[in-house]
């Protein structure tokens, strides 16, 4: 059984950063991109960055310059590395699994995390 598990999320003022971290476990990933959305209260889940296997990015246009994403294959593990929070980050984060077709990760990918809520305080 596939589990994505999210940690890392929390409050902080604007201007600030957070990691937030998601291990995969349950079978190989090796064909697959991980990944992370995000959901605003209110609003659509929405895609914010993915990774695959050999390491290639691909972000929205909103976080794009101010988080990075990276993976350890290794240890089925992908990272979100989220600097210069706005108040507009605020939303619940999920971890996502997904094949590596076409661009980023489809809107509903194989697999998801629980989610993790970070909070950017203005």
């Amino acid at each position: 059984q596939v589990q994505l598990v999210e940690s890392g999320g929390g409050l902080v003022q604007a201007g600030g950063s957070l990691r937030l971290s998601c291990v995969a476990s349950g079978r190989t990933f090796s064909t697959y991109r991980m990944g992370w959305f995000r959901q605003a209260p209110g609003k659509e889940r929405e895609f914010v960055a993915a990774i695959s296997w050999g390491g290639i990015t691909y972000y929205a246009d909103s976080p794009k310059g101010r988080f990075t994403i990276s993976r350890d294959n290794a240890k089925n593990m992908v990272y979100l590395q989220m600097n210069s929070l706005k108040p507009e980050d605020t939303a619940v984060y999920y971890c996502a699994v997904g094949p590596a077709v076409g661009w980023g990760l489809p809107k509903n990918p194989d697999y998801w995390g629980q989610g993790t809520q970070v909070t950017v305080s203005s």
